[in-house]
């Protein structure tokens, strides 16, 4: 029954901080196009703001796992490594969104966010969804 318990424990905590790094994830994205996401998706129906979105959440998503997966047998040194791995992915979608800003006209965040669809968004979403599985290769 401890072991149980125990899973359960730690299941949780794996669980808030996989939470907390999607929350973050949607930050990420909220700060790198503009006005406000949720708006944007829930209000104004925009595909483009949540295809952007969903890549962003299944990416980091899949990095959590990963983490989760490969995780170490201690468990404070595998919730931290899975704290730094998920963070790493935040930080290398934010980057990579900048490198594809800077190589293609206009302004991505604005492009990504327009109400007809638009094909930079698959290419920013298949970004995300690369950058997510070099990070989880990495953790293997």
């Amino acid at each position: 029954m401890s072991d149980i318990i125990n899973g359960l424990g730690r299941a949780s905590a794996y669980g808030a901080l996989g939470v907390v790094l999607l929350i973050l994830g949607m930050v990420l994205i909220d700060l790198l196009t503009p006005g406000k996401l949720g708006r944007q998706i829930w209000e104004d129906r925009n595909r483009n703001a949540a295809l952007l979105l969903s890549s962003a959440l299944l990416g980091i998503g899949g990095i959590v796992f990963t983490s989760i997966w490969t995780t170490y047998d201690d468990f404070g040194k595998g919730l931290a490594s899975t704290a730094a791995f998920g963070l790493l992915g935040l930080v290398m979608m934010g980057v990579a969104f900048l490198v594809v800003d800077l190589v293609t006209p206009g302004k991505l965040g604005a492009t990504l966010v327009e109400p007809e669809p638009h094909p930079a968004v698959w290419v920013t979403a298949s970004c995300n969804l690369a950058v997510s599985a070099i990070v989880s290769a990495s953790i293997a």
